[in-house]
């Protein structure tokens, strides 16, 4: 009888220990998303999105060969048959050649993945981007949907979107993917628009099919969507694709998605806002957006005419840069590397110049977030951050008489204000009138820690 009763208790503590692995099964179950905007769009975003601030853009592709005018060049000159661009055919290449004459040219001969990857990580950035496929539907990756029009098949020989990746990856590099969801010339988008977009074979075929082989072979940080507008997110289906992303993909944790979805989605629904190309909101945004620009204005993709004229100085990179983080943006700076794949040296300039200044001011960057006021102009125009207790105030000009004059900080007994990248505090007054008066290092500006741009940091004020 006594063994009886303890098989039973054995059963009911079986029983039991089932039972409570259940309910804690339930309440750690993971959220599910519903492919429709209201859930999607309940997804919080991944935080190191947010704390990385800095990225750099890399378009690349068979548009990098004419190397003219804009990545746009296919559609310039056989969408919209541009006399500029029927001309420089005619100058520079035999009677019919065709876009597709330009795929074996694209031969990414000096290409070194890793020599990229630590310019990248020199420059400062915390995640880079790359094009995989722009709206010429040639595709960095040996897409199997993409026959004889891809990296592999064609031109480079190789796999541009895995090499990058591993380089970028071996230096704790954020890895993301730029893919665009139409193709100008394809005759499955052509038939789908005949169709009024009723039909979905392009993105039966194509679209979807890409998406999903990008993500499932290359597990990446950030898909960075692109070609959307001449369609609804209802004919890419967008919500089916993005339910899936933050449910059941490999990289349903970390992924970060912007919002280029659909016609009307810019702005308004995915994961972060880039809203139109180089998008400079001039109040505190309520929702985390980034900027995407690019150090040649005029393109890009890799220009064999552009100028210095069209290329950004590094103060007003750097100026942009910190104007964005201040309004709680990210900056994502964009590059256009050569056919053979060399990023040529006044890119480099620019990267690298953006990477030094980020050595000394970093901290005021990295992983920050808008203060209570993100700027003031008085003498200079200064742009604020906050990190823990403290708050950077970062001036882009120095004051002659060498007093930067603050109005919103409000210091106590125990405030502290340093000069990022140099030793020591400085003497500061607070007056009822002026404001914050600080003196800064009688210095000559070869001494000063940066030639543009300096930080200060504040601590016990508020």
């Amino acid at each position: 009888m006594w063994e009886l009763k303890s098989q039973w208790r054995a059963v009911g503590f079986a029983l039991l220990l089932l039972l409570s692995a259940a309910v804690h099964a339930v309440v750690r179950a993971p959220r599910r998303y519903t492919p429709d905007w209201q859930s999607l769009d309940s997804r919080p975003l991944p935080k190191w999105f947010d704390e990385a601030k800095f990225g750099v853009f890399v378009h690349w592709g068979v548009f990098s060969v004419p190397a003219w005018g804009s990545e746009w060049f296919w559609w310039h000159w056989q969408g919209e048959r541009m006399p500029a661009y029927q001309n420089f055919m005619k100058e520079n290449y035999p009677p019919g050649f065709s876009y597709a004459d330009f795929g074996p040219q694209f031969t990414a001969r000096f290409f070194q993945p890793d020599q990229w990857a630590e310019l990248f990580q020199a420059a400062g950035a915390k995640y880079v981007v790359l094009t995989t496929k722009h709206h010429e539907g040639f595709t960095n990756w040996p897409s199997p949907v993409s026959w004889n029009w891809n990296s592999k098949d064609v031109g480079p020989h190789r796999d541009l979107v895995g090499e990058l990746g591993a380089a970028v990856r071996k230096r704790n590099l954020r890895y993301g993917l730029y893919h665009s969801l139409l193709e100008w010339f394809h005759p499955l988008y052509l038939l789908d628009k005949k169709n009024g977009f009723k039909t979905q074979y392009f993105v039966s075929a194509k679209t979807m099919p890409e998406l999903y082989d990008l993500v499932t072979s290359y597990k990446p940080d950030l898909i960075w969507s692109d070609g959307e507008w001449e369609c609804p997110d209802t004919y890419w289906n967008s919500t089916a694709f993005l339910a899936w992303l933050y449910n059941d993909s490999p990289v349903k944790d970390q992924v970060v998605v912007n919002d280029r979805w659909g016609q009307n989605c810019s702005c308004h629904h995915g994961g972060y806002y880039n809203c139109q190309d180089k998008y400079t909101p001039h109040s505190l945004p309520d929702h985390k957006w980034e900027m995407c620009t690019s150090v040649d204005r005029m393109s890009w993709g890799y220009r064999r005419d552009m100028t210095m004229s069209t290329i950004a100085n590094e103060h007003e990179i750097i100026e942009e840069l910190i104007q964005t983080v201040s309004l709680g943006g990210n900056y994502l700076l964009n590059i256009g590397p050569t056919k053979d794949g060399l990023i040529v040296p006044i890119f480099q300039e620019r990267l690298l110049a953006v990477g030094k200044w980020l050595q000394i001011n970093g901290e005021a960057i990295y992983a920050s977030k808008p203060w209570r006021v993100q700027s003031e102009k008085n003498m200079t125009v200064v742009w604020y951050t906050t990190k823990d207790s403290a708050v950077y105030a970062t001036f882009l000009s120095w004051p002659e008489n060498g007093i930067v004059n603050l109005k919103s900080p409000q210091t106590t007994s125990a405030t502290k204000i340093t000069m990022l990248g140099m030793e020591g505090f400085l003497t500061w007054t607070q007056d009822p009138q002026e404001g914050l008066l600080i003196s800064l290092p009688p210095l000559p500006p070869t001494a000063l820690p940066v030639e543009f741009a300096w930080t200060l940091k504040l601590t016990s004020v508020k």
